[in-house]
């Protein structure tokens, strides 16, 4: 039974400390209406869409992000929950239920807590800035996408598994390369994970190597685990899975890699995008290929 959907990954170039909230938003629904124009049914927006990394403007309420709702659409930004507490977050909006219906804070907190005492140090704080996620990893269901979805309460002859709704999951960035998390979605039956990510380019501090590195072998050092991890994994737990990237140079400095892309269940890469900048890429899935390797 084809269960076909139409996916997005709205990759978002370099934010800086000079942009403002209303210019960033701009670009935002300009790739969300790219994206809606190829008909995709779902968009993925990186790893702390709305700002630079770390946040540096807040968003008190739902208001300004009221001209997404058309489109269903997975997003990333930096929580400040009314106890005080700062979470790297992300939430999945259903537009058929006029709410988001799934919430994710990301656990695999990477870098430090304190600064190196080099100076000149690539820092990554985000232990400092943000607590680790306190929400289980829990697969859910997407309504309204396939027409021809099975409903509980359906009577058919025969099996049921793989006709329903899609069964998703939600990771950030550095979730991306533990297999513990994706294991617990696919579980659950997962046909399909949403990534939002920013990834550095140059941050020897944080990771070994055998060898000292120009600036262009960490990209496609950084670039290939980037792309193992979302292929094996896929792979392994036999889904579609849809990653977004932030990309190029904030501030003119703090590099990151790009490289959003759309894997299919034998861990094929199917799109990809191109550049290190706003970028869209869309394409079609059918979820009947998660079956075989399940």
């Amino acid at each position: 039974m084809p269960r076909i959907l139409k996916v997005a990954a709205a990759q978002v170039g370099p934010v800086h400390l000079t942009s403002t909230k209303e210019e960033t938003l701009k670009r935002l629904l300009t790739l969300f209406y790219a994206a809606a124009a190829q008909c995709a049914q779902i968009v993925v927006f990186p790893e702390l869409t709305h700002t630079t990394f770390f946040p540096r403007h807040l968003f008190s309420d739902g208001l300004e992000l009221d001209k997404f709702f058309e489109v269903d659409f997975y997003l990333g930004y930096g929580e400040l929950t009314p106890e005080g507490k700062h979470y790297n977050s992300s939430f999945y909006y259903s537009v058929t239920l006029g709410q988001i219906i799934s919430r994710y804070r990301k656990v695999h907190l990477p870098g430090t807590f304190e600064p190196f005492t080099t100076p000149d140090a690539v820092n990554q704080l985000e232990k400092r800035y943000f607590l680790p996620g306190d929400i289980p990893f829990k697969a859910f269901r997407v309504p309204g996408l396939i027409d021809a979805a099975l409903k509980r309460g359906n009577t058919i002859g025969g099996p049921t598994a793989g006709k329903g709704d899609p069964i998703i999951g939600q990771l950030i960035c550095n979730d991306r390369r533990w297999a513990e998390p994706w294991r617990v979605y696919g579980l659950q039956g997962m046909e399909l994970m949403l990534v939002g990510y920013n990834t550095t380019s140059h941050s020897p501090g944080l990771w070994g190597s055998s060898k000292p590195m120009t600036l262009e072998e960490e990209y496609k050092e950084v670039m290939f685990h980037h792309t193992l991890v979302m292929q094996y994994n896929s792979y392994s737990n036999s889904c579609f899975s849809v990653c977004a990237a932030r990309a190029g140079a904030d501030d003119g400095k703090w590099g990151m890699i790009g490289g959003s892309c759309i894997v299919d269940p034998q861990g094929h890469i199917i799109a990809e995008a191109k550049t290190d900048d706003d970028e869209v890429i869309v394409t079609e899935i059918d979820l009947k290929y998660c079956r075989q390797g399940e």
